[in-house]
């Protein structure tokens, strides 16, 4: 790897490439009837205790190796995240590098459908035809990076999943990021998702994180959106720095895929964030 924006222009062009033959299998206005014609998804809750958690099923990543290779247990996590106060679900569908499929997706949506929990497609995307299949899926979020678009077609993408009443989490690496983010317009409308503006603290270079980056930029973060930490959230103690330093969500993943008891540490990571956030 030669730079980070090799590595998102890779990913971009794979994705580019499986959104063409999406289109091509199922055609456009087909996915857009089906998405248009589901029933509205389970809202994105965010808990006025101050502090929630995404948590995230991944299988593997390029940072992390393999993390599981259960794919039966998808349902069974997903579940456990939901009753142990996950505001959401992220289920990665990129299958190259991360081991991801739709199918995952649509499984942990099913099994998130008792509890009123959003799932959210995390992915590369770069197309309508990606966010309306994830729509059919069932996804009530999904994750936009800001890096990996232009202007014009971050604010379509976004406003496409805000129309389907899906909520939106923006993934920045920088400031030039967040500023790009604070001049978006975000629709007012009352059948809308939230919009939420995640800080990565990965280099995308070396693949390593540096959560020395979200104090930082905490303070470049535009006032519209709630912050969320992404990346390098290993336990307590890290969600305790992310909140007192004014973030309201941690995204988690590989932490929760590692540990034998990820209930357990879900609950445990909101309880400090709340008791940080409180004080």
């Amino acid at each position: 790897m030669t730079s980070g924006e090799d590595f998102l222009a890779r990913m971009s062009r794979a994705s580019e490439i499986r959104a063409r033959r999406l289109g091509a299998r199922v055609g456009g206005s087909d996915l857009r009837r089906q998405a248009m014609n589901m029933s509205p998804p389970p809202t994105l809750r965010l808990s006025p205790e101050g502090f929630d958690l995404i948590a995230e099923i991944k299988l593997s990543s390029p940072s992390a190796g393999t993390l599981s290779r259960d794919t039966s247990a998808i349902e069974q996590r997903a579940t456990v995240y939901a009753e142990a106060g996950a505001c959401a679900v992220s289920v990665l569908t990129e299958p190259d590098r991360f081991g991801g499929s739709m199918d995952h997706l649509q499984r942990a949506a099913r099994a998130l459908e008792p509890a009123g929990v959003p799932a959210m497609a995390k992915d590369f995307l770069v197309a309508p035809e990606q966010v309306w299949a994830a729509r059919v899926a069932g996804a009530g979020g999904i994750l936009l990076i800001i890096r990996m678009l232009d202007q014009t077609r971050l604010s379509a993408l976004l406003e496409l999943a805000l129309e389907l009443g899906m909520f939106v989490l923006l993934e920045a690496f920088d400031r030039d990021d967040l500023e790009r983010a604070a001049g978006l317009r975000v629709a007012d409308d009352d059948n809308a998702g939230p919009v939420l503006l995640g800080l990565n603290c990965r280099n995308l270079r070396t693949l390593q994180v540096d959560p020395g980056r979200f104090g930082e930029l905490a303070e470049h973060f535009p006032d519209l959106y709630p912050k969320v930490a992404e990346s390098g959230i290993e336990g307590a103690e890290d969600v305790t720095a992310v909140a007192s330093l004014g973030y309201s969500v941690a995204l988690v993943g590989s932490a929760l895929m590692k540990t034998p008891d990820p209930g357990t540490l879900v609950q445990d990571m909101i309880r400090a964030g709340r008791s940080a956030s409180v004080g």
